[in-house]
């Protein structure tokens, strides 16, 4: 059993270190935007953060309405069928552009909505304007991310790490241009960062076609042929890809959106509170992308091994994803406790934000390690491709639970604390808590009906 368990460690981690390094590229450019924003003006580190916390939760609506394409494509390799490889990717991109234009107007209408939140009104036209120029990277990304999914879901995550990358190079220097004016471009503050952010998804999208159309990886030769409409939706197959993608976009959005919500009350409270926040929840997003990067490895190797009907290698994958996933999450936990006075100094020189700031990174450092095992078992439900329930179950677990108690401690002086940012983060953490136990009994549940379905027993 010890040589079984490190046969799937070895091949779990040999999927999670491209998937962590993609990651990396992705969750830098957030951390870069967020430091060069803050570096041009308070305010403007401000309105990046309102902006933030508006535009996740709308792109990963679209990050989960499109990771449909990663478990199809890993049963239908596991399974050996080139054509719905290439049939499921390229329906994500259509679905995705689709998608994508049809969710640029949502950004676009938001300073109502931002005013009757009470965001400070010196906020809200840099919110206003970051949002409109960010809102140009949605159709982008629907296109984006079919292809990067279909990479992963063959096991070449490799070809997103380039392109990530890539990405990543290309935010930089867009951002210092943008946001400082340089070469002879007018400074635009913290809305350059929402123009830099589009002109990195249009990167990343031409580097990852390019590497899908010269590899050849069964499944994508004459992947961007044009078929014809019937060709391209066969029967009732664009209802089946809604009915797996929509509850993950769902999903996805209701995850991020208890953090909008959040973010939006704290504005309430000052530009200084809002700075602290946003830094906390920065470095934990940062770190969100170990859990995650797993979660993604374990959705490609569930999928893979259910295509190939291998329940007792299905069984050890599991049991092994979620040891690693606890063991990540207490020692990223103990690296944000040890080094929390570093971190919130990396972000501002502000003594007073930074105090705080140091003070919400505890909380952070809690919230690891439900987080990393509510996010696992959610990637091992992607990869049996159940994704109805556990919606239904991450929203009584956010709006349910983490919300109502976070509002409560938070602002409401529920307890007996003074209205402050300490109570959204327990609210947060009970919320993630609850996510885990609900998601992890689910696993349990369709492990056993995939055995009573009679699924053969593989090779280890």
């Amino acid at each position: 059993m010890p040589s079984l368990f490190l046969h799937e460690t070895g091949a779990l981690l040999r999927l999670t270190g491209p998937l962590l390094l993609a990651q990396v590229s992705q969750t830098a450019m957030g951390f870069v935007d967020t430091v060069m924003a803050g570096r041009f003006s308070a305010i403007d580190l401000a309105a990046v953060a309102v902006g933030s916390s508006i535009f996740f939760p709308v792109y990963l609506f679209l990050i989960g309405l499109l990771s449909a394409v990663t478990p199809l494509v890993a049963q239908a390799h596991g399974r050996g069928d080139g054509a719905a490889v290439r049939l499921a990717i390229r329906q994500g991109m259509v679905i995705g552009l689709t998608a994508g234009l049809l969710l640029m107007p949502v950004l676009w209408a938001m300073r109502p909505f931002m005013a009757w939140m009470g965001v400070d009104a010196e906020v809200i036209p840099i919110t206003g304007r970051f949002l409109f120029a960010i809102s140009w990277g949605l159709p982008l990304a629907g296109l984006f991310f079919p292809l990067r999914n279909g990479g992963d879901g063959l096991s070449k995550p490799r070809l997103s790490m380039f392109a990530g990358f890539f990405g990543l190079l290309v935010n930089i220097v867009a951002n210092s241009l943008l946001i400082y004016g340089k070469w002879g471009l007018p400074a635009l503050g913290g809305v350059g960062c929402g123009w830099a952010t589009a002109l990195s998804i249009l990167a990343m999208l031409g580097c990852m076609a390019l590497l899908l159309k010269k590899s050849r990886i069964t499944g994508t030769e004459r992947l961007f042929k044009i078929p014809a409409l019937g060709a391209l939706f066969p029967g009732s197959s664009l209802a089946s890809f809604l009915r797996l993608g929509v509850p993950l976009g769902l999903a996805l959005f209701v995850e991020c959106s208890i953090f909008t919500i959040i973010a939006l009350f704290i504005a309430k409270l000052g530009a200084q509170v809002v700075a602290a926040h946003q830094i906390a929840l920065n470095f934990a997003s940062q770190l969100y992308m170990l859990p995650y990067s797993l979660a993604m490895a374990l959705t490609v190797r569930v999928g893979y091994t259910i295509g190939r009907k291998q329940i007792g290698r299905l069984r050890r994958i599991v049991r092994t994803g979620l040891v690693l996933a606890l063991a990540g999450s207490v020692l990223t936990g103990l690296l944000v406790l040890g080094f929390s006075h570093e971190i919130a100094a990396l972000y501002t020189s502000d003594l007073d934000v930074r105090r705080l700031a140091v003070s919400l990174l505890v909380f952070a450092a809690i919230f690891q390690i439900p987080d990393a095992m509510q996010v696992n078992c959610g990637g091992i439900l992607r990869g049996c491709k159940d994704t109805k329930v556990p919606l239904l179950l991450m929203l009584a677990a956010y709006w349910g639970i983490g919300l109502p108690m976070g509002y409560g401690l938070g602002l409401m002086r529920l307890g007996g604390l003074e209205p402050g940012p300490q109570g959204f983060w327990m609210g947060l953490i009970c919320a993630l808590a609850a996510a885990a136990g609900l998601l992890g009994y689910r696993v349990r549940v369709i492990l056993r009906r995939l055995e009573g379905q009679g699924t053969t027993a593989g090779r280890p």
